[in-house]
């Protein structure tokens, strides 16, 4: 099984000004069209069981839709080959994030995803550290997007540094920082996050982190702390799968990054 913990897809309305607008903003094309049957029809490209969809709510107002949507694909798409899961999401200014949370949770939904650059709040920032400690009270999983964001100027506001603080203080259960610790800033993840109790995701590693030092983190780390993820559609899900096949690491560690993990932390 083959599990992308990591994709993204908008509503068919949008998608197409989404797409053309972020491909402007990160200088990338996008390798699908954004929309759900293009996610499905690139996971079936790449042999991917499950594509995990992670939206932002980047506004407080958009906390119904976003989540109505991500329960929606969860009841709709997890049948068939190439099954979509999807993430909620809450925005930090969230004063009912409590409520909010638990209604997350009793939709069914498996986790949130915050983005800390486009919702312009540092990682170690008490409403930040108030939504992790809570939806890890409930159970939910929460991908945060670390390190750099090539689409959005400085500063980072989920660094390793900050990361590391948060973690320390609050100790989620099931915490995953995106682009394996931190884009960009690898030397910084091996100085304060690997050996954590935290899972990384290889999202947008493509021809982004050497492999010399992405083995040297696995080793470290542990493979049973790494996820399969590409970042669809800004990187081909096909290579993704093909960047985790090719590394120089054992065949047990490459099926526990590639879905075991993913299939325990998630409970499928």
């Amino acid at each position: 099984m083959i599990i992308d913990i990591h994709t993204h897809i908008f509503p068919e309305k949008i998608a197409a000004g989404a797409i053309e607008k972020l491909e402007k903003k990160a200088d990338l094309k996008a390798s699908t069209n954004g929309m759900l049957d293009g996610l499905k029809a690139s996971a079936a490209l790449a042999g991917i069981d499950y594509s995990v969809v992670m939206p932002v709510v980047t506004r407080q107002e958009q906390f119904d839709n976003v989540n109505t949507y991500a329960a929606w694909l969860n009841e709709n798409c997890c049948d068939g080959p190439q099954k979509i899961l999807s993430f909620g999401g809450v925005h930090p200014d969230d004063t009912d994030y409590v409520s909010h949370l638990k209604q997350i949770k009793k939709m069914g939904i498996k986790g949130i995803k915050l983005h800390p650059d486009y919702q312009n709040v540092y990682i170690d920032d008490k409403r930040f550290l108030n939504i992790i400690d809570k939806a890890s009270e409930l159970d939910l999983a929460v991908l945060i997007h670390a390190g750099i964001d090539i689409g959005l100027p400085e500063p980072v506001h989920c660094p390793p540094d900050r990361a590391r603080k948060m973690i320390d203080e609050i100790k989620p259960e099931k915490l995953i920082l995106a682009h394996y610790g931190g884009y960009g800033q690898w030397d910084m993840v091996e100085e304060y996050l690997v050996g954590e109790k935290v899972y990384f995701d290889t999202a947008f590693l493509v021809d982004s982190i050497e492999e010399e030092q992405f083995v040297r983190i696995v080793k470290n780390h542990g493979a049973d702390k790494i996820l399969f993820g590409s970042d669809c559609p800004w990187t081909s899900q096909k290579d993704s799968v093909e960047f985790i096949k090719k590394l120089p690491i054992s065949d047990k560690e490459k099926e526990q990054i590639l879905g075991l993990n993913a299939k325990n932390l998630l409970g499928i």
